[in-house]
């Protein structure tokens, strides 16, 4: 870790993304990606399908912020809402940190603040899938509510290796809480 980066998490701040952020956000997400670790994705989509993404996100009303450190994009996490009107109440997380910043808290800030927005968007149902080997993730996640529903077996091939996933959701009751 270079010596300049500091990872005390006073300075961070937890903001909706805006287009602003799409450049910092796509190379954190580069970072992430290509740790061939955490995502679904190697590396990060080009520039263009990232702004896209994000700009759908900011239109279509979804939850998406970003930890922010010296004016650079350390962590995201987003919630998209399923595009059936049938399946409307439902959406999909997605989060990640980059390396210097994991295990001080910050992904729970990140995520308690995305569900929160979730709840008061009308969202009754957040799901992810997490490979099964990420143990600091799930415990993250159930910490907060998620409960385990399933194992999806080989969900993943990176490098020629199967990733078990483990399906999770968390479901909100009428009034908005866990």
């Amino acid at each position: 870790m270079d010596a300049a980066v500091s990872t005390d998490l006073s300075g961070i701040r937890i903001e909706p993304i805006a287009a602003a952020h799409i450049d910092s956000f796509h190379s954190a997400l580069d970072v992430v990606a290509r740790e061939k670790k955490y995502l679904s994705m190697l590396e990060a989509t080009p520039l263009p399908q990232t702004r896209d993404f994000i700009m759908g996100m900011i239109e279509k009303g979804n939850p998406q912020f970003v930890a922010i450190a010296a004016d650079e994009v350390v962590g995201w996490c987003d919630i998209s809402r399923h595009f059936f009107p049938s399946h409307a109440h439902r959406g999909k997380l997605g989060m990640g940190i980059i390396p210097a910043y994991r295990g001080k808290g910050l992904g729970r800030r990140l995520i308690e603040t995305t569900l929160k927005a979730a709840r008061e968007a009308g969202f009754m149902r957040v799901e992810l899938d997490v490979y099964d080997d990420n143990a600091r993730a799930i415990a993250l996640y159930e910490k907060v509510g998620f409960t385990r529903e399933g194992i999806i077996r080989r969900a993943a091939r990176i490098d020629g290796r199967f990733i078990d996933a483990i399906g999770m959701a968390l479901l909100f009751d009428e009034n908005g809480s866990a």
